[in-house]
């Protein structure tokens, strides 16, 4: 799963540091994330993971590292399995 939001962090997060050097606790905004791009973040996260996120997810904390993204598609996730 990390792996697959590092490739969504890649193509939309638009970070000036090379995403291979980013820790999975990492905070992407100090890194440069954006609020436009965490955005795009979550849109592109959505269609990875064919989730939605819910109005609860919807705050700058759910795209503050990779961990708490892939916490988040977990949760999302775990759910639709039921």
């Amino acid at each position: 799963m990390e792996e697959t939001i590092r490739q969504v962090l890649a193509e939309y997060a638009q970070l000036p540091v090379d995403i291979a050097a980013v820790g999975d606790d990492d905070d992407l905004y100090i890194l440069g994330l954006t609020s436009h791009a965490s955005v795009n973040v979550m849109l592109g996260l959505e269609d990875a993971f064919d989730v939605e996120f819910p109005d609860a997810l919807l705050r700058k904390g759910t795209f503050r590292s990779i961990s708490v993204m892939a916490d988040a598609v977990r949760g999302i996730v775990a759910p639709k399995a039921d």
